[in-house]
């Protein structure tokens, strides 16, 4: 079984019970804000991390009145056909402009809180994705499962899991593995790196995660239309990764149509 199956497993049992990370702004600034101090605050400090195969950089950054720090993160590597286990990618990309198209998808369908504000920027003659950096991170998923933490709202819990679970059929992102699932000390979920995302199959990987949606989500995945997607993503996505996108809205649309159908709309659908 693999790591998102069995987040996709636990979230099924909750609904029938009832290092770093990027992530939300705090609450004294707007993500406006924060985008712009990620776009021109001076780097005045960094640090290679040990996290992942690319071993993104920690920078600190500073406007002079308030100093933060940012992932920075690089990589853009189209390798071809490859092979990960029983899964075979045709043309196998990893590449930061992905995550930048992610959070702005997210955007675009109203998940952008459960992501970290994320913009293109240049460093050390390097051009890539720059990611706000949160300092009260509990835990990641991995941890939290190896502790057997459970929060207290676990209502509230399964509903972020699903809109995650969702979200990353939406963008097939194929990495949405435990260590880029991560918690605030509220129980707040974050998604975190989207650099293998955006895959070129139309067909959804694990249509069994999706067993409930948010009601307003669906309805902004309806409304997704593929003008919307160009303007808000160019230049990071290419016409055929933003086709994909729409078709696997589509079969998302049409999967919940159908479990509407089978179970009825309020065991599906939620607020």
């Amino acid at each position: 079984m693999t790591r998102r199956r069995r987040i996709g497993c636990m979230l099924l049992v909750a609904f029938s019970a009832g290092g770093w990370v990027a992530a939300a702004q705090p609450a004294e600034l707007s993500r406006d804000e924060i985008r712009q101090f990620l776009l021109t605050a001076e780097v005045i400090a960094s640090k290679r991390t040990e996290r992942g195969t690319t071993r993104p950089w920690r920078l600190t950054l500073s406007d002079g009145t308030r100093e933060h720090d940012a992932q920075f993160q690089a990589v853009d590597r189209d390798e071809g056909p490859r092979r990960f286990g029983d899964r075979y990618e045709r043309n196998f990309i990893d590449s930061y402009r992905y995550n930048i198209a992610a959070y702005r998808l997210a955007e675009l369908v109203g998940l952008q809180e459960m992501m970290p504000v994320t913009v293109e920027r240049t460093w050390d003659g390097h051009t890539g994705s720059l990611t706000w950096w949160i300092d009260d991170v509990m835990f990641n998923e991995e941890l939290r499962l190896l502790e057997r933490r459970w929060p207290e709202d676990m209502q509230r819990w399964s509903a972020q899991m699903s809109r995650m679970l969702l979200f990353a059929e939406l963008v097939q992102d194929t990495d949405r593995n435990q260590t880029n699932v991560v918690y605030t000390r509220d129980w707040t979920l974050h998604m975190i790196d989207f650099s293998r995302a955006f895959r070129m199959e139309s067909t959804l990987e694990r249509p069994g995660d999706l067993a409930r949606v948010d009601r307003a989500l669906l309805a902004r995945l309806e409304d997704l239309t593929k003008d919307a997607i160009e303007r808000h993503t160019d230049p990071y996505l290419t016409g055929r990764e933003i086709d994909a996108v729409l078709d696997r809205r589509d079969a998302i649309v049409d999967h919940f149509a159908r479990l509407i159908e089978a179970k009825g709309r309020d065991a599906v659908l939620y607020e």
